[in-house]
């Protein structure tokens, strides 16, 4: 039983307030054991609406103000209101209308009339001839955007060249983070640079040149590419059906599963790549195949089903956009509680690829035939070409292992990393040290703030700090509540005495990512400090600006969070300028190559690919 309830009424102490009040309550008798699953769904639904529901009120604020309207009179039913009092109404209306259009506009010779099309005021200028891509480009490898979405693009791109300093992804895979949020530049930032974060921390670029899957996946994983669609899409096919989800978790664990997935995703990526230069056309996403014959209650098994949602959220934030299509056919009748568990965790915009067939409904008119050529459908669903995706089968128990053995190599899969995290407090900075040895040495970093605003420092001394102080919060020797925090400068020391600043400090914002260098000129003790950056108050007034004030709500606890990592290179075993370092051990990412002449005309001289292995 559900029950959803809105209301909306006048604040009791203010009328010119509404007061919106939103309640929901559901009562789960029973649904095959995973009743906590289902709640925690409803949940997560439920917190979706209100957040869209707060979007949508929101984005009209915003474009009442752009209209130039401050101020809305409340509503009242006609037959109370006086037909004089109405006529001054609408003159009011219409006045307040009638300023609407920015001077700028007016000089360009638009109407002053009122915009009947709010929504066109919400529209960005063109841009600059030389901020717009070349057609043939956009034809050749994006396909065909608006001047909007081409704008979206640019601007998106170019935030990335100024924070990322070089580590910038195609644009073909910054343009899936746009489509995937409707071209919302500041949902797609945010969800873009999460996923970069998430890539290099997890070294997933690498991931098909320096992993190969276990035997066990390569005999009992039924699933592999298969030619390609009628759109020139990548084919990939599952055959859930016959795979033993549950002894494939049993024998391997959580994370390899999640690993193969990530493969399989990349592979598809590079597939797509030479897709589009085979066929001459943009080709950026592909089509899954899932034959559902064989599912049955086994495959509901819970740690399977738990394995499988933590798989559809990681995809789904990090590989936005790359499904075109998803034919699910011979779906059972225990394929519905599937569904219900699986699809409150896939976007709206992929669950309307889906296409389901049950039974031999794909045989038919609107089936397989409609989106994939005969001479390429599989064997094993009537076709006559030979599929090589391994069959599957029951994974011999002999091969399960057990729950330590299992935890002990999630936690290697995990940790297998050469970024470490720190956690920056207030008053607390997380200090590293670097001992140099010989003059003209090049200290490197590579670091991105996953949370908050810091300030970046390097510090030389001559004295060896003494053993560092962990999880301490300032003078008051509060354990932190999580992640690593390491202080070296004694507080007794004295900047110019003590230890000197060798660089000026650096302020990074949350979300960025930095790189650089530093070369030596005196042998001793570096230090590196990322400290707490307090939000400075506006001069003219001593108070906090509203953005300086919403920024700090967003650090709980004066807490930010970065992701670091740092070398020493000698002079002699690198190449390239003291500002923009390239090391002999880098090449970025597989999303960020040499991109198209279009691109490349936009990129400065301070673009540097490069990432240490």
């Amino acid at each position: 039983m559900e029950c959803f309830l809105i209301y909306l009424q006048v604040h009791p102490e203010n009328e010119d307030w509404t007061c919106f009040e939103q309640s929901a309550s559901l009562d789960i008798k029973s649904f095959f054991g995973f009743e906590s699953t289902v709640e925690k769904i409803a949940m997560k639904q439920y917190t979706s609406n209100i957040k869209k529901g707060k979007e949508i009120i929101e984005y009209y604020l915003h474009q009442l103000e752009e209209e130039g309207i401050t101020f809305v009179p409340r509503w009242a039913p006609p037959s109370l209101v006086p037909s004089a009092e109405r006529s001054e109404s609408c003159r009011k209306r219409a006045a307040s209308l009638a300023v609407v259009v920015p001077e700028a506009a007016q000089k360009e010779g638009l109407s002053s009339e009122p915009l009947s099309n709010p929504s066109g005021a919400s529209e960005p200028a063109g841009g600059a001839p030389d901020d717009k891509l070349d057609a043939d480009y956009i034809k050749r490898y994006l396909g065909d955007l608006t001047p909007l979405q081409e704008s979206c693009l640019i601007r998106l791109r170019q935030w990335l060249q100024e924070t990322h300093k070089g580590k910038i992804p195609k644009d073909e895979h910054i343009l899936r983070f746009l489509r995937a949020r409707d071209f919302n530049i500041d949902k797609a930032r945010e969800i873009m640079c999460q996923s970069l974060t998430w890539r290099k921390q997890h070294q997933v670029d690498y991931i098909l040149d320096t992993w190969n899957p276990p035997q066990v996946l390569q005999d009992y994983y039924a699933g592999g590419w298969h030619h390609h669609d009628k759109d020139g899409r990548p084919l990939y096919v599952l055959r859930l059906g016959q795979m033993d989800t549950k002894g494939l978790v049993r024998a391997l664990g959580e994370e390899a599963l999640l690993r193969y997935v990530l493969s399989i995703n990349e592979e598809g990526l590079r597939r797509c790549e030479e897709n589009t230069k085979v066929f001459g056309r943009p080709i950026s996403s592909w089509t899954c195949l899932v034959d559902l014959e064989g599912l049955n209650m086994r495959h509901l098994w819970r740690p399977g089903v738990k394995a499988l949602l933590r798989i559809i959220e990681v995809v789904e934030a990090n590989y936005p956009e790359t499904l075109g299509r998803l034919l699910i056919l011979r779906a059972p009748r225990v394929f519905p509680v599937l569904w219900t568990l699986v699809s409150p965790f896939i976007d709206d915009n992929t669950r309307r690829k889906f296409l389901i067939y049950a039974g031999n409904d794909y045989q038919g008119p609107g089936g397989l035939l409609d989106y994939i050529d005969k001479e390429v459908i599989p064997d094993f669903l009537g076709g006559e070409c030979m599929c090589e995706v391994p069959e599957g089968g029951l994974v011999p128990k002999s091969l399960y292992r057990t729950a330590e053995e299992l935890e002990n190599e999630d936690l290697r899969l995990c940790t297998e990393t050469i970024y470490q995290s720190a956690s920056v407090f207030k008053g607390a900075p997380h200090e590293i040290l670097v001992q140099i040895v010989d003059a003209s040495s090049v200290i490197t970093w590579d670091f991105d703030v996953c949370k908050g605003d810091i300030v970046f420092n390097i510090y030389h001394s001559k004295r060896s700090p003494q053993p560092p102080k962990k999880d301490t919060l300032g003078a008051h020797s509060i354990t932190s509540p999580g992640g690593n925090n390491v202080q070296l400068i004694d507080r007794l020391w004295q900047l110019g005495r003590d230890y000197s600043m060798v660089e000026s400090p650096l302020i990074c914002k949350e979300g960025e990512s930095v790189q650089g260098s530093h070369v030596t000129r005196w042998p001793g003790f570096y230090i590196l400090q990322w400290r707490f950056h307090s939000m400075p108050a506006c001069a003219a007034t001593n108070l906090p600006r509203v953005d300086d004030v919403l920024a700090s709500l967003q650090v709980s606890s004066h807490k930010c969070k970065v992701m670091y990592y740092t070398e020493v290179i000698g002079s002699e075993d690198f190449r390239g300028s003291m500002t923009s370092l390239e090391s002999s051990h880098s090449g970025f990412s597989q999303l960020s190559a040499a991109t198209t002449s279009s691109s490349q005309s936009h990129s400065s001289s301070m673009v540097s690919r490069w990432r240490f292995c």
